[in-house]
């Protein structure tokens, strides 16, 4: 079965998260949230354990696991996915943890996929991932402007294979391309037709741009 890893902390982006692991898993890929801590958290606090994570517009949403390097590496999944949201882009593009784990799947000998959502893709720069096409959210735009070997595109969806032998790296822009996001995902994962079979049940209104063209 493929397996994907969701990163989520407090102040990650709720649509981003949720449209994300919903519809993957709805294509058959097991999901595991991995909860990614830092100090102490304006969002609030809980002790359950993993504990809640406090999104960006103050849903709660419980992880299956605490982040475990150890248990998180790409030798047991496809794909790892970062979400946006500032408040948890700012903790997984500070996390060493994090940005090892994205180095691990970048470099691993079996083809990744990476993905990263909005504010997700700062992530991209601080783990040093060699420049190549990408997009993220206008608001973290300036941001790749100095990390300037990054080839930053105003599109819904990139999808980069720009080192041969190394992971695919795909970033969205938004809540608003959180399908196309993850439509991209699933088809990179488990071919064109799992895709299709996924969108026909979904009712998008007519028009609604539902994947990346590959």
């Amino acid at each position: 079965m493929v397996k994907a890893l969701i990163l989520i902390a407090d102040g990650t982006e709720e649509m981003e998260f949720t449209i994300t692991y919903d519809t993957l898993v709805r294509a058959g890929i097991e999901c595991t949230s991995a909860f990614v801590p830092r100090g102490l958290s304006p969002y609030g606090s809980s002790d359950t354990s993993p504990p809640l994570a406090v999104c960006s517009r103050r849903v709660k949403i419980l992880p299956d696991v605490t982040l475990d390097p150890l248990a998180a590496g790409p030798e047991k999944y496809d794909a790892l996915v970062i979400p946006g949201g500032m408040g948890g882009a700012v903790t997984m593009a500070g996390s060493t943890e994090v940005q090892n784990l994205v180095r691990s799947y970048y470099n691993h000998p079996e083809k990744r996929i990476i993905g990263m959502i909005c504010a997700g893709s700062k992530v991209a720069i601080t783990a040093k991932l060699p420049g190549q096409p990408i997009t993220s959210h206008p608001s973290v735009q300036s941001d790749f402007s100095v990390a300037i070997d990054f080839d930053y595109r105003e599109q819904d969806v990139v999808v980069s294979d720009a080192v041969p032998g190394k992971a695919t790296l795909v970033t969205s822009r938004g809540p608003g391309t959180a399908f196309p996001f993850v439509f991209t995902l699933i088809e990179l994962l488990c071919g064109k037709e799992k895709r299709d079979e996924i969108v026909g049940p979904m009712i998008f209104p007519s028009g609604t741009v539902t994947g990346y063209p590959l």
